[in-house]
């Protein structure tokens, strides 16, 4: 269910904004989305298991206010990011 240290490297490096970058909306937010696809995943496996359903929501919250809060500072930003991750919106 969670990423492994490598994956979550090669996240930051491949979002980054400038070098040594970790906590820019696009580096949370790509993390966050594959913390979220691992969940769903596992989710689909285990149907019943309501603890990590909860922080499924409770991540998919945290990602959409990351992304508000990108889109109100810089719609480009925003607009690339949601098209790199894939995401519908």
């Amino acid at each position: 269910m969670s990423i492994t240290a490598e994956r979550k490297t090669a996240l930051i490096a491949e979002y980054a904004v400038k070098p040594g970058d970790t906590g820019s909306p696009e580096v949370q937010v790509s993390i966050l989305s594959e913390r979220i696809s691992n969940l769903t995943e596992h989710l689909k496996i285990h149907s019943k298991d309501f603890h990590s359903r909860r922080g499924l929501l409770v991540m998919v919250g945290q990602r959409r206010r990351l992304l508000d809060y990108l889109k109100g500072k810089d719609n480009a930003r925003y607009d690339t990011l949601i098209q790199r991750l894939g995401l519908r919106r």
